[in-house]
């Protein structure tokens, strides 16, 4: 099982996430965010991160400029692509910058689930989070929860990251009925929004590693 630890903004969170086991962290430069950082803070952040540890920085609806000017400063693995973009949006970014791109779908129905396959050949991975709440101006990060069961037997030809409302108590519902193998939390392991929590990340990633241990000895 595969763990981010997304919206990282300080020392002390980032180094409890790569201690506990975390597979990838996750910086956002998005302004509206709670969680948004500082090129500044996420270049000292970045330089934090031991090698097999994926960088990963969210954009929302970013043009190359913003990308580049975070790109200039922070070392970063994976582009998150968090907004409306398009495929050849998300595609061209990946070529432009050499990186490659993760694609946040929302979804709320069947019919969303059957199109993430047109994004072959246009991003490297998904990340399957709940769609935008209605009247927010922020996509994900607010503990939305998706009908996991329309993930249920589903073939994906990307590799993909469940995201949406996960927390310590209800991941083993989660990946149960998804069958996801990688997981994606910021809100779960807050005390406030954009407030990480040390000891929930851990637990966190804890249990994420007993459910790995129970699927692979099953």
């Amino acid at each position: 099982m595969k763990v981010k630890i997304c919206g990282l903004s300080d020392a002390a969170s980032l180094d409890a996430s790569v201690e506990a086991g975390a597979d990838y962290v996750g910086f956002v430069f998005f302004p509206k965010s709670p969680r948004n950082v500082s090129v500044e803070q996420a270049r000292d952040l970045a330089a934090r991160v031991p090698p097999g540890v994926c960088r990963t920085g969210l954009f929302v609806d970013p043009d190359d400029g913003h990308i580049g000017r975070v790109l200039d400063s922070v070392a970063l693995d994976m582009i998150q692509l968090h907004g409306s973009e398009s495929r050849e949006r998300s595609r061209a970014i990946g070529k432009t910058f050499g990186l490659p791109v993760m694609k946040s779908l929302g979804i709320s129905a069947k019919s969303d689930v059957e199109r993430a396959d047109d994004w072959e050949g246009f991003a490297d991975q998904l990340l399957v989070d709940a769609p935008r709440a209605r009247h927010s101006d922020r996509p994900g990060g607010q503990g939305i929860v998706i009908d996991w069961s329309l993930l249920a037997n589903r073939e994906w030809r990307l590799p993909w990251m469940l995201a949406g409302g996960l927390t310590r108590e209800n991941i083993a519902d989660a990946v149960r009925l998804s069958g996801a193998t990688q997981l994606d939390v910021s809100s779960g392991v807050e005390s406030a929004p954009g407030m990480k929590d040390c000891d929930r990340i851990r637990g966190f990633l804890r249990l994420a590693g007993a459910l790995s241990d129970q699927t692979s000895g099953s």
